[in-house]
């Protein structure tokens, strides 16, 4: 399995809602430019007080909901993340990704460095020559360094992904409307 390397991009972040907030707009302008991006996008569990934010990743195309956090951590832990909603999102997305323009996962994170998760998806997308759009924070980026060399970093800016999708090359990528930089 092997990336072109100018089809895959990360941004690299630790705070992740932002970030999937921008991922969020740019689907929506994509996809409204005809454009077929698929992927998932993460969502915060919004409950208070948990030191991990594991939320939700939902579907872009279905827009159905996978939980990946337990409502207590296993015990003797204290991170809430559940493998099984990731790996449940992963496998549905499978199918749609071969016949994409685009595939945006919304995070290389601690699952996926130890091969689980959304892993499957991203070697997938690999497989299939599909360029991937994801989200990385510095403490798992010697391990998104190993599994996608070479791969871009992307400041998390609407213009500068703007800019990475037109670059792509050999796909069917429409053009978008301008960015209007006053628009949230």
């Amino acid at each position: 399995m092997s990336f072109d390397m100018a089809s895959i991009a990360a941004v690299l972040s630790d705070d992740s809602e932002p970030v999937q907030s921008l991922f969020t707009t740019m689907t929506g302008r994509w996809r409204a430019s005809g454009m077929k991006v698929v992927g998932l996008l993460g969502e915060s569990h919004g409950i208070p007080d948990r030191k991990c934010g594991a939320g939700v990743v939902r579907d872009i195309v279905s827009g159905r909901p996978f939980a990946m956090y337990f409502d207590t951590p296993p015990k003797g832990g204290s991170c809430h993340l559940d493998p099984a909603g990731l790996e449940a999102a992963s496998t549905q997305l499978l199918d749609q990704i071969a016949t994409s323009d685009l595939v945006i996962l919304s995070k290389f994170g601690k699952l996926e460095t130890m091969r689980a998760g959304l892993i499957g998806a991203f070697e997938a997308a690999a497989e299939a020559g599909v360029p991937v759009l994801t989200s990385v924070s510095e403490k798992h980026r010697a391990a998104w360094e190993s599994f996608a060399p070479g791969a871009a970093y992307l400041a998390p800016d609407a213009a500068v992904l703007e800019g990475w999708r037109r670059g792509l090359k050999g796909r069917r990528i429409p053009d978008s409307p301008p960015i209007n930089p006053l628009a949230p």
